[in-house]
């Protein structure tokens, strides 16, 4: 539910110049670098192409993992990772960019991961109203790989970052990604 009584925040998300699937994360003259898809920023998203949206991407809500970079603060009411939860990303499915409880038949990706990526995960809205199939899922903010690895479609930054920008968060929050 968006909260019309916080401002809009938008942030901007560009590739960095020469590295398609790095990127500079920037909010009032303030710069964070991030990761983005192996597939670089892509105007027509397809599910499993790697590329991070074009798009106006707004902050729905988001997870965090207790045993792990557990948010000092933050406006979203983020929800626990329960050990059950993953994501479907079978686009055939009823659940397609959803979350489901696991085991789950379909293609999906466990939210509690091994590789703490997901300790704060905050979703973002692509293909989730209306979904679309085929058009990209699992479109998250989360936690970079070491050196800013590609994600697969995600924007994704420091754990030191994630907690600097985590408190600026809202249901008004959008980030823009542009080329």
């Amino acid at each position: 539910m968006t909260d019309f009584r916080l401002p809009r925040t938008i942030f901007g998300v560009r590739h960095r110049p020469g590295k398609a699937s790095q990127g500079i994360l920037s909010l009032e003259g303030r710069t964070f670098r991030c990761a983005l898809g192996k597939g670089g920023i892509a105007a027509l998203k397809r599910e499993g192409d790697g590329a991070t949206p074009l798009a106006d991407l707004r902050v729905l809500g988001g997870y965090y993992r207790s045993d792990g970079v557990v948010p000092r603060r933050d406006r979203l009411g983020l929800t626990r990772i329960a050990d059950d939860l993953g994501w479907c990303d079978a686009p055939d499915d009823r659940n397609y960019n959803r979350p489901v409880r696991l085991p789950y038949q379909a293609s999906h990706e466990r939210m509690r991961r091994r590789d703490r990526l997901y300790d704060v995960c905050i979703v973002l809205d692509w293909n989730i109203s209306p979904r679309r199939r085929n058009c990209g899922s699992a479109i998250f903010l989360h936690i970079a790989r070491p050196g800013y690895l590609p994600t697969e479609g995600c924007i994704a930054l420091s754990p030191r970052d994630m907690q600097v920008i985590l408190p600026l968060l809202s249901t008004r929050t959008v980030f823009r990604v542009m080329r």
